[in-house]
């Protein structure tokens, strides 16, 4: 069937459904299912539908009236990735690192709106032609990202990157090929000592899937403050977990909770660790500062092309709230971050941990770091980047493994 018949039959049996329902009732979805269900069960009667399709039409028609439309299915196969909606006519999918276009479309334009207004609203959201671009989430954690006209010219677009129904571990990130065992243990015992640690990358490298699976390195019994632009982290071992998410401003330009608010409040909370989902302007200085001033053991994420790249980003983003000499600068980023992890989505589309290094001082006008971890390519096979991450130096700074009480072999730099 052609995709427009395909909506055509859709909306003539929503309609049949609608007029049958009692709309001053609140229904359950399982009493919506039933209506919908006997009336596609009577137009079958006109011409045979076999038992699968008559499953498809029902879902299509509950999913258009109770649930995202076409985009519905696309959130429950576990094997997608990212959803890309350019257009209500154009809809693109990742999956296993490959972009593919679907042979699906929406309703109309109108329709892709409603169903961006419905998930915008979930979070207390507001988008529209005064302010275009928002990003919120879905009940599950999943990230999304709306621009609508006139800043997109095709209409209201939508991404959506999805969220793992488990989160990731650190197991499942070395059983996928992202980092090696040894390498892993090393970084689970930097975060049980308390040592900062700055996850930098490119988009879609994987970032905030390693910060969840670091996180759960951190000890059951602190206190955690996690502050995002929309709420993605899934730390599951903390009890003791304060969750804080930032604000837009209304529609009076009134209102807006930023990051750099949510870390200065934070302060004032207890907290053993913060961790910032991601830090992309002036609120790193307040972050630095933090990580300076006994809250060690925090974690963040920042898109970068390398490790030195992020050093760099992370000036300018001081320097962008605060008129620093850059030697300040300097000085207070090496004295905050002990580990850097760059994180890079390779060719294959696979994700990797290209180098762990260390933030070992400052000297002559630089910030030093010392690659500890550097991924080296051995070749390709079957379409796969083969590689592993080989340990190049021993970790210098270990006071802090001292002071947790951990005994340092130096010849591998972890407990």
């Amino acid at each position: 069937m052609r995709i427009a018949d395909e909506i055509e039959l859709v909306n003539h049996l929503k309609e049949e459904v609608t007029r049958r329902i009692d709309l001053g009732r609140d229904l359950s979805d399982d009493e919506i299912v039933d209506v919908i269900t006997e009336v596609v069960f009577e137009a079958s009667r006109g011409s045979y539908i076999d038992i699968k399709r008559k499953k498809s039409i029902i879902g299509a028609v509950f999913n258009s009236m109770r649930r995202l439309d076409a985009i519905q299915p696309l959130l429950e196969d576990g094997s997608v990735t990212e959803i890309m909606v350019n257009s209500h006519e154009e809809i693109f999918v990742e999956r296993n690192g490959v972009i593919e276009r679907l042979d699906i479309k929406l309703e109309s334009c109108d329709k892709l709106l409603n169903i961006i207004q419905s998930i915008v609203a979930r979070v207390n959201r507001t988008v529209n032609q005064s302010s275009p671009i928002v990003d919120a989430r879905l009940p599950d954690g999943s990230r999304v990202s709306v621009v609508l006209p006139p800043v997109a010219l095709k209409g209201p677009t939508m991404t959506i990157r999805k969220f793992p129904e488990a989160p990731f571990t650190i197991e499942g990130l070395v059983a996928g090929g992202t980092l090696s065992g040894e390498a892993a243990e090393f970084l689970g015992t930097l975060v049980r000592a308390k040592y900062n640690i700055f996850i930098s990358g490119g988009t879609g490298s994987g970032k905030t899937t390693f910060l969840n699976a670091l996180s759960n390195f951190i000890p059951s019994g602190e206190r955690v403050i996690t502050i995002e632009d929309s709420a993605e982290l899934q730390l599951k071992n903390i009890k003791n977990l304060v969750g804080l998410e930032t604000r837009n401003s209304n529609t009076e330009g009134k209102g807006e909770i930023t990051i750099r608010d949510l870390i200065k409040t934070s302060l004032r909370m207890r907290p053993d660790r913060i961790i910032v989902g991601e830090v992309r302007g002036a609120e790193a200085l307040d972050m630095l500062q933090a990580m300076n001033t006994g809250h060690d053991g925090s974690l963040s994420t920042g898109h970068a092309n390398t490790t030195r790249d992020m050093l760099s980003r992370l000036e300018t983003m001081v320097l962008s709230g605060a008129p620093f000499p850059v030697e300040v600068i300097r000085k207070q980023i090496a004295s905050a971050i002990d580990i850097v992890i760059h994180l890079a989505r390779i060719r294959d589309g696979s994700r990797r941990v290209m180098e762990i290094a260390e933030v070992s001082g400052y000297s002559n006008g630089e910030i030093m770091v010392t690659p500890l971890y550097k991924y080296r390519e051995e070749g390709e096979a079957g379409g796969r980047v083969l590689g592993s991450l080989e340990k190049v130096n021993s970790l210098a700074g270990t006071l802090k493994m001292k002071l947790a009480g951990m005994e340092v072999i130096p010849d591998e730099g972890i407990a």
